[in-house]
């Protein structure tokens, strides 16, 4: 398969031609709210999907859904189709970062959050921020292996 190797850091790396050449293929949707700055709602490298934040935001209307419950399901729901869109599901994430305005909403979104996915759970980083874009309540990015 013709790996090649260097070394970082004291350890050797070997990857494959094929990593080599990787590009990266941006992801959209009009199933998710569009990207509201210079960024794509994904982008495909390899056979790895990395989508952007996505805040609860309802992709016909554009407006924040109610409440930090509603937003995370929406967030999630915005996850789902751009995973779809790039060939992948919420079955092949391996890890999320959560993103929440107050982290006493933790056990709120944690629920949603155990609605969409299952065992065995993806690999998960939950974080309080100051702020978060359209003063949205919980933001949520997944990385995915394609099907």
């Amino acid at each position: 398969m013709g790996h090649k190797s260097y070394v970082h850091s004291g350890f050797i790396v070997l990857y494959s031609k094929q990593e080599e050449n990787m590009s990266k293929k941006q992801v959209a949707t009009e199933k998710a709210p569009g990207a509201i700055g210079p960024y794509s709602q994904a982008v495909i490298a390899g056979n790895w999907v990395y989508t952007s934040g996505q805040l609860g935001l309802n992709p016909e209307t554009g407006a924040l859904a109610e409440g930090v419950v509603e937003q995370a399901r929406q967030s999630l729901s915005n996850v789902k189709a751009i995973l779809e869109e790039a060939g992948a599901s919420l079955e092949h994430v391996v890890k999320t970062t959560v993103y929440l305005k107050d982290m006493n909403d933790f056990t709120a979104v944690n629920e949603v959050y155990s609605s969409f996915f299952t065992e065995p759970y993806p690999a998960r980083s939950a974080v309080e921020v100051a702020r978060l874009p359209k003063d949205g309540l919980v933001e949520i990015e997944a990385v995915a292996r394609k099907k």
